[in-house]
């Protein structure tokens, strides 16, 4: 049986980074300043950090069941399964999105809910494709993926506020306080909980 797993751009891998392992990769979507960009198709890292340092308004979204749909019909032409590993559903609706479509793939499409994001979401695209090498099913993938789900932390520490203040996660009157002072939260993701944890001087 022909097993291909898929992830999203969230877990840090490049097009290239992703062919070499085997591993399909959905471009995720980020709105700049009202119009619509995706990740390593419209716009470079590099532009997107000066885009970031211009103080651009930035969110990000999910991709649209079209997308999303048109890229499973595409794999399942050459492949039985699909493994999908998106990014946590504590951080996007994304993975809720994903379940609620995969049910119309009858026995396909397996999304994996492992509360990963970045690294080790990155992680879990490699766990998956060794886990397919030792001749593992997508649903038995799912299952091994979703067992280590909580095993991981990630730690983000911030350049600047401002994205926090716009978000609503600080103040107004903490950010400004926080950019005098050069004093920043470091951020912990913990399963679905994303949380400051501690509070550091500079970067």
């Amino acid at each position: 049986m022909s097993v291909a797993v898929m992830t999203d751009t969230n877990s840090g891998l490049t097009p290239a980074q992703a062919k070499e392992l085997g591993v399909y990769l959905l471009p995720m979507p980020i709105l700049i300043d009202g119009n619509a960009y995706y990740e390593h198709q419209s716009i470079t890292p590099k532009e997107f950090y000066e885009k970031m340092r211009a103080k651009a308004d930035i969110s990000t979204t999910q991709p649209s069941p079209a997308d999303l749909m048109d890229l499973w019909e595409e794999i399942l032409k050459t492949h039985d399964e699909v493994v999908h590993i998106p990014m946590s559903s504590g951080l996007s609706a994304s993975c809720a999105t994903a379940q609620m479509l995969a049910e119309d793939y009858e026995g396909r499409v397996f999304v994996v809910d492992n509360h990963r994001i970045s690294i080790s979401q990155k992680s879990s695209a490699w766990d998956a494709v060794a886990l397919r090498e030792a001749g593992c099913g997508a649903q038995e993938i799912r299952r091994e993926l979703e067992a280590s789900g909580l095993d991981s932390i990630v730690y983000v520490g911030v350049e600047t506020l401002e994205y926090l203040r716009r978000g609503g996660r600080v103040t107004a009157g903490a950010a400004a306080i926080g950019a005098v002072l050069q004093i920043k939260p470091l951020l912990k993701i913990e399963g679905e909980l994303l949380d400051a944890c501690a509070k550091v001087r500079g970067t």
